[in-house]
């Protein structure tokens, strides 16, 4: 497996890719979390046109896509009921989905997060199990609950050197 940048003409496939978690995520106990068609065709494609949407590839097929950006994130400005692991510049990773072709691509990808900058941040929602499994294997540490945009908890991780 590798991981690379996503390329604009691959947004369709990713979409598919979006689709296909958000059905997992609801079989699984977790219909709440990626409501309303999220993450939107409009903020996938604002996040590759940043630069910051990546595919983890496998025999030349997409096995995941997600965003990760070192630029701060607004709703970890605030943590409630505990605290961040340290204060020091840090990668966030967003909007994790497998196609399902292969097995350990969520690992795999936090992986290649950590070693853009070895102290990474992400969040997942209460009922997303599978996530938090996949945070606390690859030695994510959880922090406490932040809250997202729209004002929903989440529960926040994370990994440092």
């Amino acid at each position: 497996m590798e991981v690379r940048q996503a390329l604009l003409e691959e947004i369709s496939e990713i979409m598919k890719i979006y689709e296909a978690a958000r059905c997992f995520m609801a079989e699984h106990g977790n219909p709440t979390q990626w409501v309303n068609g999220y993450p939107s065709e409009e903020l996938v494609t604002e996040d590759c046109k940043n630069g910051e949407l990546y595919v983890c590839v496998s025999d030349e097929q997409i096995a995941g896509a997600f965003m990760f950006t070192k630029k701060p994130d607004i709703t970890y400005r605030e943590i409630f009921q505990g605290k961040w692991l340290n204060e020091k510049p840090y990668g966030t990773m967003h909007r994790m989905a497998s196609s399902g072709i292969q097995k350990g691509v969520s690992s795999f990808c936090l992986d290649w997060c950590f070693k853009q900058c070895g102290n990474v941040r992400g969040d997942t929602h209460n009922d997303n199990y599978v996530m938090q499994k996949v945070f606390e294997k690859n030695g994510f540490k959880r922090c406490g609950i932040i809250y997202v945009e729209d004002g929903t908890p989440r529960i926040a991780y994370q990994r440092e050197n």
